[in-house]
């Protein structure tokens, strides 16, 4: 079975950069695609192919967004072929392809790509995991300059690294940074649950990030011996998706790759191992700082069976038996006094080794036995009484809308998107099918399937070996391993009684009155939209688009947000993001109101901004009524029960120790409010303060917040503005007349960028004592009104970026991920900053600062390069201009175009004003901004540290 791979190990894929490969006899493939075997057809929009060296390639052209193109390179090489003097080589290869080749010169590579306009990260980036390498890119232009450079480059990583000695002594300090980064109580519980599946199976001793003692001390021959033997074109497959010419990118992928040739003999495939008899287990992992959690895991040897319809058939009866016991899983966790805060179950495969079925919990602290029951005797019930045909239908009507809108909106998915599909197909070895094959299957897999019968094929998907219990809780659990064991066995005697059936519901909110007439219509011809203002006073802004077939996406406006609340409390209000859409409505619940609604594409979400409360969603053309009746009934009619607040207040301590357990988490905590001297708004409440909050006291802010000041509607997508009209017309427009907004708060116009410190604030963390951060920020300047000033200040920080990332990460190895960012306040004067943040070795904490200031001082004293400026510059052109292809970027810019007409000059001018920037500009910023005597810092340091850092 071909099932979708478990993500529970995402944590260990370690995304950074790349490796290269080899050179001798030819290779005469049959076809290797998935679909060459198999009865189900590829999607024939991509073409497939196979290079007489044996690497193959997929090419689809796409325009969505126009212009541009994703590039990905995998290798079928992670770090399940490593050797045991090479733990952590396939990772600490992939950094190696960007340090220099045949002919790129080490610290060129990133640097021809950042002058194309790509950003490191963002469009330039690689990851490891334990069975592929993946480098990618994300082009800003398909023109012949950018895509022959790009190919040239993976080319050269993948066939050319030099991996030259003193190179990789020098990046040996980068994945040490790197290691200590990851060291973190999420990936500590990664590797006990490994140890628990799959003991003495390779999965469990080869996690990405290898030893550090061989990333230490490893020889170059080691590197050579593992890039020789896995970055072959036999175990390659390039993707390519963009708009651009399928003949002529294909020609060119040629032209770049068919010359590879291999150097050495292939390597061996990893002897992934077989799946033991086991006896029922129970482990108990202590480890301060997660997140209490309980599982129950049964295991099977892997079904590698080819991916077929009778397989996908399988799977999917399957699945919907599953999606069954989630979805009640889910309405139990919404119950009050639930006994956990989440839960869910699946089954997948792990990387080929072995196949899992699993259900977990995540509970508050001392709640395991409620949480191991529930979820136990729930997954019992559905093996035992299976699924009613309501239930089913409800699955099935659900996955059909999403399948439908799938087809619907085919011909503009996003091109990453397409070409990380493509990729992840071909590691599954699954045909990669077409949104029309997807829907035709489906619809054949369910016609006429029973309850009965998706209650027959769930049945052996909780069995195989085990159950293996793991508990993962930050504190000791009284009597051990025994009473978790025993807590279970008394658990499975327990009977279980059939599920109720549930109520069909009628949706009580198609009415809000009289439809409201539209009163005047204006065009704004610069930006393509349309403002229609209601007889009510509502004005909603349209801006129909082509970017995205079938999506809508919906924002509503009111009120005037955080302005309302007093800088010198915590506001409950600070959790209603949390608490509104799962509070559900006044006449239905969360779960009533999806029941309601269940096959119907919508969403809710909600917000308190800096100057308004927003709502949001995002529907088809066909929902559009019924999205606008969902967002005025929260609007007008918000449920705010109390199981949502409770939930938050039974874990939020541990949310805070977790949080606590690293040096950023830390500081997000502690850093949020100091940065905003103290208001606290901006501060992450305390869980006294929390614990003391009412459901009533939230109900009283969101009520009168929600109820006073204009109603904005903002709509963006596949409509005309009259579909939009006559969706707003019976919804917002027909509400009451709404008065002015009400007065903000005492002091809540303001907020200040904190004091200068001579010497560091000093905020702790309880991870390890090697663990550190430092941060320094300096004050800049704001975004209300004309926001050019801001722009050239985002500009001077991608420059810092770039000598931050040279100098910090490359050359003295102080931080895995230094990051630099700049903030500007759209509500509040003179409030933004420019920021440095590494997490980096205690020991290493004056070493950075200094590092600091000798970067700022050269930014000071001497202009940059117009090379250096554009390389900082074009990435984030190209970034913006890809965003000016989407329906979320014209969504949040026409936010406020109505109350501030000025925003559509400030839309119009953003890539001329950062154009206009000059080097001497950038060292005139930098004196303005960036000066010792304005720059507040801080350092996190481990409880357990010496006093003195």
């Amino acid at each position: 079975m071909r099932s979708a791979r478990l993500f529970l190990l995402a944590a260990a894929s370690f995304a950074v950069l790349t490796a290269a490969a080899p050179a001798l006899a030819q290779v005469q493939p049959s076809d290797p695609w998935a679909q060459a075997t198999s009865d189900i057809p590829a999607d024939t929009n991509v073409r497939f192919g196979v290079l007489a060296n044996g690497m193959q390639y997929a090419i689809m052209r796409n325009a969505t967004p126009p212009g541009q193109a994703s590039f990905r390179l995998r290798l079928d090489a992670g770090s399940l072929m490593e050797n045991e003097d090479q733990l952590g080589l396939a990772h600490f290869m992939e950094h190696m392809a960007f340090n220099g080749t045949t002919n790129v010169p080490e610290n060129e590579l990133l640097r021809i790509l950042e002058r194309l306009g790509l950003a490191f990260g963002a469009d330039t980036n690689a990851s490891t995991g334990f069975d592929q390498t993946v480098y990618m890119l994300e082009l800003p232009r398909t023109n012949d300059e950018t895509v022959d450079a790009s190919l040239h480059i993976m080319r050269e990583q993948v066939s050319e690294a030099l991996m030259a000695a003193d190179a990789v002594d020098a990046e040996r300090g980068v994945i040490e940074g790197e290691e200590r980064l990851r060291n973190t109580p999420g990936l500590r519980s990664i590797k006990a649950q490994l140890a628990l599946l799959a003991p003495g199976q390779r999965v469990s001793q080869r996690l990405p990030i290898g030893d550090l003692n061989i990333i230490r001390n490893a020889p170059r021959e080691r590197f050579v011996e593992f890039y020789d033997a896995y970055y072959r074109p036999s175990r390659a497959t390039f993707v390519a998706v963009g708009d651009f010419d399928v003949d002529v990118m294909e020609a060119k992928i040629r032209g770049a790759f068919e010359s590879w040739q291999p150097r050495a003999a292939d390597g061996p495939e990893p002897d992934l191992g077989t799946v033991a008899p086991r006896q029922p287990e129970t482990r108990i992992l202590v480890e301060p700082g997660v997140q209490s959690s309980i599982q129950l895991n049964w295991i099977r040897n892997p079904d590698r069976d080819p991916d077929s319809v009778a397989e996908r058939r399988e799977d999917l009866l399957r699945s919907l038996g599953v999606a069954v016991l989630n979805r009640r899983l889910g309405e139990i966790a919404r119950t009050d006094n639930p006994p956990f805060a989440s839960a869910g179950g699946g089954e997948g495969n792990l990387v080929d080794s072995l196949d899992i079925a699993s259900v977990s919990a995540q509970f508050a602290p001392g709640e395991w036995k409620r949480a191991l029951e529930a979820i136990e005797q729930e997954q019992r019930r559905l093996a035992q009484y299976g699924v009613s045909e309501a239930e089913l239908q409800r699955e099935i009507t659900d996955i059909r809308a999403s399948l439908e809108n799938a087809v619907a909106g085919a011909a503009t998915r996003r091109t990453p998107q397409l070409a990380g599909g493509l990729t992840n197909a071909v590691n599954a070895r699954d045909v990669f099918s077409s949104p029309q094959t997807n829907l035709d299957l489906f619809n054949a897999a369910v016609q006429g399937v029973t309850a009965a019968q998706i209650s027959e094929a769930v049945k052996p998907v909780f069995t195989g070996e085990g159950p293996l219990a793991l508990v993962i809780t930050p504190v000791e659990i009284e009597g051990g391993e025994a009473a978790v064991t025993a807590a279970l066995e008394a658990s499975r005697l327990v009977p279980v009684a059939a599920p109720a059936a549930q109520a069909q519901m009628d949706w009580p909110y198609a009415t809000f009155g009289a439809p409201g007439a539209a009163q005047d219509r204006r065009e704004i011809a610069e930006v393509g939209a349309t403002v229609v203002t209601f007889a009510n006073g509502v004005r909603l802004t349209v801006k129909p688009t082509t970017f995205r077939d079938e999506q809508i996406l919906v924002s509503v406006r009111t009120g005037i947000g955080e302005l309302g609340m007093s800088p010198d409390r915590a506001d409950p209000q600070l959790l209603a993001a949390a608490i509104v859409p799962p509070g559900g409505l006044g006449r239905l619940t969360f779960d009533e109101l999806s029941r309601t609604l269940n096959g119907r594409i919508y969403s809710a979400g909600f917000q308190v901004g800096g100057d308004s409360y927003q709502l949001q969603g995002a529907t088809r053309p066909e929902d559009l009524a019924l999205q606008m009746q969902v967002l005025a009934a929260y609007l007008t009619d918000p449920g705010l029960r109390p199981a949502p607040m409770q939930l938050i207040k039974s874990v939020f301590p541990q949310q805070i120790a977790q949080l606590m357990a690293t040096p950023g988490g830390a500081f997000q905590i502690q850093g949020s409010g100091l940065l905003a001297s103290g208001d606290k708004r901006e501060s992450l409440p305390t869980a006294e303060e929390i614990a003391a909050w009412t459901i009533e006291d939230l109900r009283a802010g969101v009520t009168s917040g929600l109820a006073s000041g204009p109603i904005d509607v903002i709509v963006v997508g596949d409509l005309t503005v009259e579909d939009a009209i006559a969706a707003v017309g019976p919804t917002f427009g027909a509400l009451p007349a709404r008065g002015p907004d009400a007065q903000p708060a005492a002091g809540a116009t303001v907020l200040r960028f904190p004091a200068p410190t001579a010497e560091p604030v000093r905020l702790t963390h309880t991870g390890p004592a090697e663990q550190a951060l430092a941060y320094i920020a300096w004050p800049t300047t704001d975004a209300v009104g004309d926001r050019t000033d801001a722009r050239r200040a985002s500009i001077l920080s991608e420059v810092l970026k770039l000598r931050v990332l040279e100098e910090i990460r490359e050359r003295q190895a102080l931080a895995y991920s230094p990051a630099v960012r700049a903030s500007a306040s759209d509500v509040y004067e003179d409030y933004g900053s420019i920021s440095i943040t590494a997490e980096t070795a205690a020991d290493k904490l004056d070493a950075f600062y200094a590092a600091v200031d000798a970067i700022i001082a050269s930014l000071r004293d001497t202009p940059v390069t117009e090379d250096e400026l554009n390389r900082a510059r074009l990435p984030v052109i190209e970034s913006l201009r890809r965003s000016q292809a989407s329906n979320e970027y014209w969504l949040a810019q026409l936010g406020e175009v109505v109350d501030q007409p000025g925003d559509i000059e400030q839309i119009l001018t953003h890539i001329t004003d950062l154009e206009a920037i000059t080097p001497a500009d950038i060292q005139a910023l930098a004196r303005q901004y960036l000066k010792s005597d304005t720059a507040w810092k801080a350092v996190v340091v481990s409880s357990n540290a010496p006093a003195a850092q």
